[in-house]
């Protein structure tokens, strides 16, 4: 099948890649599902940059047809981590922090970059007519961003500053903007920004805005090695950093303000997909404003350099017909 492949650190194309089914520990029964459409995000950069060592096809925000199982012949997306089901974290309904799991396109299970993939049967969320699919590739980083609201409780005197105005940092500012306390974005792209004065949400250049500490929580999606450290400059004693950037490599950071300042540090990652999925079938969240450009998935590696240009938001690969 054709599929774009990850080795030694090296992306390319091939026609014939043959995939096996990967070993994921779950006792869910492995489904095939035929990809529709794939988004490539921050994550996959990183990964071509050497994050988590991984090999294999990328991507893991998709829509497809499942086409076997009880959701045979209905578009489905996949939630990514497969855990065990088995161990403590799974039976606290905690699988994607499961000890054992794999998760799609990013570790040791072949990912969405390609004509098909496999997901346990139980990671399967069926798709409402209301939510098309270039919408139901988003659901995956929109419940990234549902997962602050899962991990942090908000009054509505806080202020919340968003570093970022990327792809991430738009779907965060949406959903904490319409449930939060007082939400700014600050980034550097004026296009960007104006994306999210549509939506009323309030912006702001970040060498505009005074680094003196004047914000309760801080979201770090600014996908850059920096952005923790513009974080401790813009949040307050006491206040509450949420991270959500991955980079590869390792950081150098002095740990002396989370003492000094009584910070508290909050890693945000995955989140559940029902919350993304119910927002999007009631139009409460925009997206396809997000989409920069698609390609046909023999363009892949074109489709990288894409989304790797400065000021570019979401680019997808279109691989399969409904």
């Amino acid at each position: 099948m054709r599929a774009l492949v990850l080795k030694s650190g090296k992306l390319s194309y091939e026609l014939n890649y043959a995939s096996a089914p990967p070993v994921p520990p779950s006792k869910s029964p492995l489904i095939p599902v035929r990809v529709l459409q794939a988004g490539i995000c921050e994550t996959d950069l990183q990964l071509v940059a050497g994050y988590m060592n991984y090999e294999g096809v990328l991507g893991h925000e998709f829509c497809g047809i499942a086409t076997e199982g009880k959701y045979t012949g209905q578009r489905v997306v996949g939630e990514i981590n497969c855990g065990c089901d088995d161990c403590e974290y799974c039976q606290r309904q905690l699988g994607r922090h499961c000890p054992h799991r794999t998760v799609i396109g990013i570790l040791q299970h072949d990912g969405a970059f390609a004509d098909q993939l496999y997901v346990p049967e139980e990671n399967l969320c069926p798709l409402p007519d209301s939510v098309s699919t270039e919408e139901a590739v988003f659901v995956e980083p929109l419940a990234a961003a549902f997962e602050i609201l899962e991990q942090v409780s908000f009054r509505s005197g806080d202020r919340i500053a968003i570093l970022g105005d990327g792809r991430l940092g738009n779907l965060c500012a949406q959903v904490l903007h319409q449930q939060a306390g007082e939400v700014i974005v600050l980034g550097r792209h004026q296009n960007k920004l104006n994306r999210l004065k549509n939506f009323g949400i309030e912006t702001a250049f970040a060498e505009d805005v005074p680094a003196e500490r004047q914000f309760d929580f801080v979201v770090d999606c600014t996908g850059s090695p920096s952005g923790m450290e513009s974080a401790l400059s813009y949040v307050r004693p006491r206040g509450t950093i949420i991270l959500k950037t991955t980079v590869a490599g390792t950081q150098k950071l002095s740990l002396a303000p989370f003492v000094i300042d009584e910070l508290t540090l909050v890693g945000s990652r995955c989140g559940l997909f029902a919350p993304a999925i119910k927002a999007l079938a009631e139009k409460r969240i925009e997206v396809t404003s997000l989409i920069d450009s698609r390609y046909p998935l023999e363009e892949g590696l074109a489709a990288f350099d894409r989304a790797r240009s400065p000021g570019v938001m979401k680019v997808l690969l279109d691989i399969g017909n409904e």
